[in-house]
C-alpha cells in the first residue's frame, strides 16, 4: 500500500471532514501522553533534597520559638508551613510591599540568600524592643532608619541560629549585606534562577505573621551533595556527642549567685537627704520571698534564715517564666 495520497484524495478527504462525515479518531492509547515541561521553572531540588530541608527547618523553628521567647520575654511559637521550589521572580511576586527583605552571604565560598520577615511582624517585634508590649500596627508602613537599624540586629541574632541547623550540612558564616522594603528593586540574582522557599509562622502574643527564607540554588550548589537526610543525621549524631562533651567540661565553671534582700525608690531631694543611720523602707514585704539571681537571672525564689553564724537563703521554687511567679517544689 502505497503511503503518499495523490491531490485529488486529500481534496476529497478535506471535503468530507468541512461536511462532517468524516470523524477524527482520538489516540485511545493512554501511554502516549505527554506532560508540558516550562523551561522558565525547572526543577533543581530532588524530593530528598527537600525533604532534608523540611528536617532541618523543622528543627529552626523550634530553635527560633524557644530563642525569641527568652529574648522578647513574651510567648513566642514558631512552627514550618511549607518548602518548594519556585522561580526568584515567583518569590519577589508573591511578597507585600512595604516588607522587610534581608540579603546576607550564605558563607564567603557560598553566594546570597535572603530572609524576608512580614512587616507587622517586624513591627511588633520593634515595638517589644522599644518596652512596649508589642501592640499590632493599624496598617503596614516602611520601616525608618532606626527601625532598620534595630532590625538588623534582630535579624543577626535569626541569621546566627540559623548556621546552627545548618552545621551538619555546611558551614555557613551568615553575614548581611543589606535591608530592603521594597524587593521589586532587589534583584540580586536572575529573575528566572530556581530558588527553594522555606515559610515558617511565627506567633507573638496575638499577632501571626510569616517568615520566607529563599535559598537560590547556585548560592547552595555547594551543599547540595549533603543535602540528604542520611548525612543529615550522621553529623547531627556527631553533633549531640560533640554537646555531651561540653557539658560535662561545663560542669567545673563557676557562676555568681546572689540573693536580693530588696529595693526602693527615691526622688533626688531624698537621696540628697540621706545620711548614715537613716531608714530605707524597702519595697518587699516581711514574710515574702526573696529572689535569688544566677549571674543576674532571676531563676528562684527562697526564705531568708541562718545557718550557724551566717546568713542564708532556703530555696522554696523556680521562676516560671510566663508567668513571672516561683513555682514550689
Amino acid at each position: 500500500m502505497r503511503d503518499v495520497l495523490s491531490q485529488r484524495e486529500i481534496d476529497m478527504l478535506m471535503s468530507s471532514l468541512a461536511r462532517g462525515e468524516l470523524q477524527v479518531e482520538e489516540d485511545q492509547d493512554s501511554s502516549a501522553g505527554y506532560q508540558k515541561y516550562d523551561f522558565r521553572r525547572q526543577t533543581k531540588f530532588s524530593k530528598e533534597q527537600i525533604r532534608t530541608l523540611q528536617i532541618i527547618h523543622e528543627n529552626y523553628s523550634r530553635i527560633m520559638g524557644n530563642f525569641l521567647s527568652a529574648y522578647f520575654r513574651v510567648p513566642v511559637k514558631m512552627s514550618l508551613v511549607s518548602v518548594s521550589q519556585v522561580t526568584y521572580e515567583e518569590f519577589l511576586l508573591s511578597l507585600p510591599i512595604p516588607t522587610l527583605m534581608t540579603i546576607y552571604k550564605m558563607a564567603p565560598d557560598m553566594g546570597p540568600a535572603m530572609f524576608e520577615t512580614s512587616p507587622y511582624l517586624a513591627l511588633v517585634l520593634i515595638d517589644l524592643i522599644f518596652g512596649g508590649e508589642g501592640e499590632v500596627p493599624k496598617k503596614s508602613r516602611e520601616l525608618t532608619e532606626i527601625e532598620l537599624t534595630v532590625m538588623r540586629e534582630v535579624n543577626t541574632r535569626f541569621l546566627e541560629n540559623l548556621r546552627y541547623v545548618w552545621k551538619g550540612v555546611a558551614p555557613l558564616e551568615p553575614s548581611i549585606e543589606s535591608l530592603d522594603t521594597n524587593p521589586q528593586f532587589n534583584q540580586v540574582i536572575s529573575s528566572s534562577e530556581t530558588v527553594a522557599l522555606v515559610t515558617l509562622s511565627a506567633t507573638i502574643g496575638d499577632t501571626e505573621g510569616l517568615i520566607n527564607l529563599c535559598y537560590p540554588y547556585l548560592s547552595l550548589e555547594k551543599a547540595i551533595p549533603n543535602l540528604t537526610a542520611q548525612f543529615w543525621f550522621n553529623n547531627a549524631m556527631q553533633t549531640v556527642e560533640q554537646k555531651s562533651i561540653l557539658d560535662l567540661s561545663l560542669h567545673n565553671v563557676e557562676v555568681e549567685l546572689s540573693v536580693r534582700l530588696g529595693s526602693t525608690t527615691l526622688n533626688l531631694e531624698e537621696l540628697l537627704q540621706f545620711q548614715v543611720g537613716g531608714l530605707l523602707i524597702l519595697e518587699r514585704r516581711e514574710k515574702e520571698e526573696l529572689d535569688i539571681f544566677v549571674e543576674d537571672q532571676l531563676l528562684f525564689k527562697g526564705q531568708p534564715g541562718k545557718e550557724g553564724t551566717r546568713l542564708a537563703a532556703l530555696l522554696k521554687g523556680l521562676i516560671d517564666e510566663e508567668k513571672g511567679e516561683g513555682e514550689n517544689e
